[in-house]
């Protein structure tokens, strides 16, 4: 008889501790790859038992003992019974109870707060080494540090999940083939992957921040986990702006969390949020770290230019009282720095706000026309919106239908179509 709150605790487990655990595994074993290995059989053997003989009372420490035994078996089969191998055996106790049991397994060292955090910044930073390509670097940091399957990944990417997939493989076997250790780089090394590490960083809160499929708007434990993350970096890095940019931005975008839902979960969105649920604490921490950004100079990044525009929005009494001139050459600036569609998107939703829909429209084809965002459901959702404010239903209803066919979070879909039979 099995007990199917048994899988459901496995997967917020993972959701939780997955980076702790693969960063865990990575110190002891000193090889990047095994240890993911090792964490993936590690959850495979918890579906099987858990449902079967119930949740241990510390589900992380028994993940992570298991994974250390697969360590063992795979040295092992390797003939590799070196000093490695031999202080797995002493620590772990060949006479000792196994791992798989729905027993206690404390592991209390390897849960120390301070080397969690070391373990998981070593993990993020080994995942975005130079020898990969940059799109591999987030892809598998998202993967290993974010806990996001590869259908998540593709979706914040806008590619395939074949791609996706393989961009992992190939990225785990060069990391191998080049002997990557497991650490925190320093000097000019860390400067240099500092840039890949933030994007990962910024796409898992995004994926958190608004779920890319699945029932939920807002996933709160990628989100979270982003935003701590984003805190460790910032102590670990503290004379670098964009760092404080990235946690400035990740702050004011969480600080309107509590008001982005309604009581069953449904999205509210911007323009009929109760700012007053909207978290004063994180608007302050936001403020701060962006105010933190601007005081150490050389200009604010991509991360700090997007912080600017969510200050914006949080120290706007309504949405007809937003600064949204200032919105606009934000933006603009923004899509110097770093040219993106979905920025020339925003900035046309700004523009719509300031000078009429009309204008942005004119954004808007042009990204269509570029044959941009194909497969986003949001070019044809803001392309409806400004098409029904120009009194356009017939050809709103029709970009509507189309974002409704491309959204795949359940929240949103409902949203747009409610949109839809508005117009009616």
């Amino acid at each position: 008889m099995t007990d199917p709150t048994g899988r459901k605790a496995v997967a917020a487990v993972w959701r939780i501790e997955s980076a702790r655990i693969v960063g865990a595994l990575a110190r002891y074993t000193g090889d990047f790859a095994l240890a993911e290995d090792l964490a993936q059989e590690a959850l495979a053997e918890a579906l099987v038992t858990w449902p079967r003989e119930g949740v241990p009372r510390n589900p992380a420490g028994w993940l992570l003992t298991v994974g250390r035994r697969r360590a063992i078996d795979a040295f092992r089969r390797r003939s590799a019974l070196d000093d490695r191998y031999a202080a797995f055996a002493r620590e772990l106790g060949e006479g000792g109870a196994f791992a798989g049991s729905a027993q206690d397994s404390d592991d209390a060292e390897l849960w120390d707060p301070d080397r969690i955090d070391d373990d998981v910044l070593a993990l993020m930073f080994t995942s975005c080494h130079p020898v990969l390509s940059r799109e591999a670097r987030v892809a598998l940091t998202l993967r290993v540090v974010g806990g996001l399957t590869s259908d998540e990944i593709a979706k914040a990417f806008l590619v395939p999940t074949a791609t996706v997939q393989a961009r992992i493989t190939r990225a785990k076997k060069t990391l191998g083939a080049a002997g990557v250790p497991f650490e925190v780089p320093t000097g000019e090394e860390r400067t240099a992957r500092l840039g890949s590490v933030l994007s990962a960083i910024y796409v898992i809160f995004t994926e958190g921040s608004t779920a890319s499929s699945g029932d939920d708007l807002i996933r709160f434990d990628l989100a979270g986990e982003a935003q701590r993350l984003a805190r460790v970096l910032a102590r670990l890095v503290p004379d670098e702006p964009e760092v404080h940019g990235l946690l400035a931005l990740l702050e004011l975008t969480a600080a309107r969390f509590p008001a982005r839902t309604g009581p069953d979960g449904e999205p509210v969105l911007l323009e009929h949020q109760d700012r007053s649920r909207w978290d004063r604490a994180a608007i302050r921490r936001g403020r701060a770290a962006l105010a933190r950004a601007e005081k150490i100079g050389r200009g604010l990044g991509a991360h700090g230019l997007q912080a600017a525009i969510a200050e914006c929005h949080s120290i706007a009494p309504s949405v007809d009282e937003t600064n949204w001139a200032r919105i606009v050459l934000l933006y603009e600036a923004l899509g110097k720095l770093g040219p993106s569609p979905v920025v020339d998107l925003n900035r046309a939703v700004a523009v719509s706000m300031a000078d009429g829909p009309a204008a942005a429209l004119e954004i808007v084809d042009g990204l269509v026309a570029a044959g941009t965002l194909a497969h986003s459901h949001l070019l044809p959702t803001v392309r409806g919106e400004l098409l029904a404010r120009m009194n356009r239903p017939a050809e709103a209803r029709t970009e509507f239908e189309a974002a409704i066919r491309l959204c795949a979070n359940e929240r949103e879909r409902a949203v747009l179509t409610r949109k839809l039979a508005d117009l009616s």
